[in-house]
């Protein structure tokens, strides 16, 4: 079968696609026949060999986490943990094929894999109420997807920051009261005041700018580094600091996905899948992640092929 894995460290060229074995499923596991891989920011920067406090990698090996496949003929998304995801077969336990809901497609499905996951579990956790002031940096990107339209719905005032015009569009039509360009200097006057609670998927300057805008006694939740830094993981003033080590048990993570999904039949989230590339090219996927140019999400698509 066909993969694509990371041979040294370094730019998107460094994505090969490779021949491997088939894979082999032992006791209660699956063989997912992958139809589309998720691509995650993360997965660019593993690539160039970022993060290795947080992802000890090691090259070469085949990235991502989530697909989208059948199983036995049933439609089902799953994580693959370590063994990567960029591939046309991979092997799963049982309990981690989860079934697609009619009607969604297996490419917007792979939204609730993580994204769903971790935008569900820290607005849980948020507190928010009617009135609540809540901002959402890179809001146009796969998380902000959900971030923006689900704490709407809870009653919060959404306040979304991204980078460039056509992505504050987007941030405004997922329903964000107020959509300002944070690559525009001194784009936190623009926001109206300080925030009760603070999504931070960029980090760095950004991050630090969103962490000034925080009200005493609000909570500041950073879960990315698109700037390849995270925002500073304390503060002195009165403010909850939570970051990527608040972990998520396997449990509630299967229940989210599930919970995330029902989310995409009924449409009260709505993904942009915005690039779907054949897996050969995953490079040229990187690639357009790193130039900042994909709204929403990316995914590989992996046509269908005998397995002879």
């Amino acid at each position: 079968m066909q993969t694509v894995v990371v041979s040294r460290f370094g730019g998107p060229e460094v994505l090969q696609p490779r021949e491997a074995p088939e894979p082999q499923p032992g006791p209660d596991q699956v063989v997912v026949d992958v139809r589309v891989a998720e691509v995650l920011f993360l997965d660019t920067q593993l690539r160039a060999g970022w993060g290795q406090d947080y992802f000890p990698m090691r090259p070469p090996f085949v990235p991502g986490t989530g697909v989208g496949g059948l199983v036995g003929g049933r439609r089902a998304v799953a994580r693959t943990g370590d063994q990567g995801g960029y591939a046309e077969r991979v092997v799963v336990p049982a309990d981690e094929a989860i079934d697609v809901p009619d009607g969604v497609e297996l490419d917007v499905a792979l939204a609730a894999l993580h994204d769903g996951v971790l935008a569900q579990h820290r607005l849980a956790h948020a507190r928010l109420a009617p009135g609540s002031r809540v901002l959402v940096t890179a809001a146009a990107g796969s998380l902000g997807h959900w971030f923006v339209p689900l704490a709407t719905a809870a009653g919060a005032t959404v306040v979304a920051a991204a980078g460039g015009p056509a992505k504050v569009r987007v941030a405004r039509e997922l329903g964000a009261a107020v959509a300002v360009d944070y690559r525009e200097p001194g784009w936190v006057r623009g926001t109206g005041g300080r925030f009760d609670v603070v999504f931070d998927g960029v980090g760095g300057a950004i991050g630090r700018a969103a962490l000034s805008a925080t009200a005493s006694g609000g909570r500041f939740y950073a879960h990315g580094a698109a700037s390849g830094d995270f925002a500073p993981r304390q503060t002195e003033r009165d403010i909850e600091m939570i970051g990527v080590e608040q972990r998520i048990g396997d449990g509630e993570w299967r229940r989210l996905i599930r919970t995330g999904l029902d989310l995409l039949a009924t449409g009260r989230v709505r993904p942009t899948v915005g690039q779907r590339v054949p897996l050969p090219q995953a490079a040229d996927a990187h690639a357009a992640i790193a130039d900042r140019s994909v709204v929403g999400k990316t995914v590989l698509t992996i046509r269908e092929r005998s397995q002879s």
